[in-house]
């Protein structure tokens, strides 16, 4: 039986996960603060960044934990929603420091048809889960300008690259093998062939209209998570005058803003 109240739902459990719209992060956070057990674990399905104070980025993770004062690990993975629930065969990754936490989580996940690894680099982990949704409206626009499979290969291939490079100047000391996990390459793919952050951006390039327009007509109420994931992770780039060390973020980033135009993104 459904529990329409949090606290009623939340206040006897000893594993909290966490999938909802990252808006709403924080008010869940101060409604549960002091109402769950003291020794409870989260973990966050959610894909997105949240907006720093001053601007640049913030963890859905770290804002559990800091709210929350509870460990929060992250579950990221080539896991198309649909696909799931007909129990087709998928891998996931679950980014979790604490090896005993990550053990019951596994064990919590698994499934004949969901194949779960642990590993303990969860910010990077979690970083893919965000950023593969700016290189999938590159992917989009590709498709939408009609480039062929090799063109988005290379933007694929390029947003990998950058995605690696973005860890490592802003979360320093992942490692190289997270990336090959299902929460980096496989989910880049997926996302790049049958998310609707992908959708959306080749519309936005067949049809005209503004990519605002385009989400309300196609998502049903959904939001993209690519463009402002994109302008969040560019206030970053740009205070740090690392812009053009980033340039397939950059041009998607000023492609979703109307400062450059779609073909530009190939130039």
């Amino acid at each position: 039986v459904a529990v329409p109240d949090l606290v009623e739902a939340a206040k006897n459990a000893d594993i909290l996960i966490f999938v909802v719209p990252h808006q709403f992060i924080p008010n869940f956070c101060n409604q549960l603060l002091g109402k769950i057990k003291p020794n409870a674990i989260a973990i966050s399905l959610i894909k997105s960044f949240d907006k720093a104070e001053g601007g640049g980025i913030d963890l859905i993770s770290h804002i559990i934990t800091r709210h929350l004062k509870i460990p929060c690990a992250v579950l990221m993975g080539a896991n198309l929603a649909n696909e799931v629930a007909e129990g087709n065969f998928c891998e996931t990754t679950i980014g979790c420091t604490d090896k005993k936490y990550g053990k019951v989580l596994r064990d919590l996940f698994q499934a004949n048809h969901f194949r779960v690894v642990v590993v303990d680099d969860a910010d990077a982990v979690e970083v893919c889960g965000a950023l593969k949704n700016i290189v999938a409206c590159g992917a989009g626009f590709v498709d939408g300008l009609k480039l062929g499979d090799n063109t988005k290969a290379a933007v694929i291939r390029l947003g990998l690259m950058e995605m690696i490079r973005f860890v490592d100047v802003f979360y320093p000391g992942s490692k190289l093998s997270t990336f090959f996990e299902s929460c980096g390459v496989a989910d880049l793919i997926t996302t790049c062939y049958g998310g609707r952050n992908r959708r959306v951006s080749e519309a936005f390039v067949t049809s005209g209209k503004t990519i605002e327009e385009l989400e309300k007509e196609m998502l049903n109420g959904q939001k993209l998570q690519g463009p402002p994931t994109a302008e969040e992770v560019n206030y970053m780039l740009k205070n740090k005058k690392l812009e053009d060390k980033f340039p397939l973020f950059t041009a998607i980033h000023k492609i979703c803003t109307n400062q450059l135009k779609p073909k530009d993104l190939i130039d």
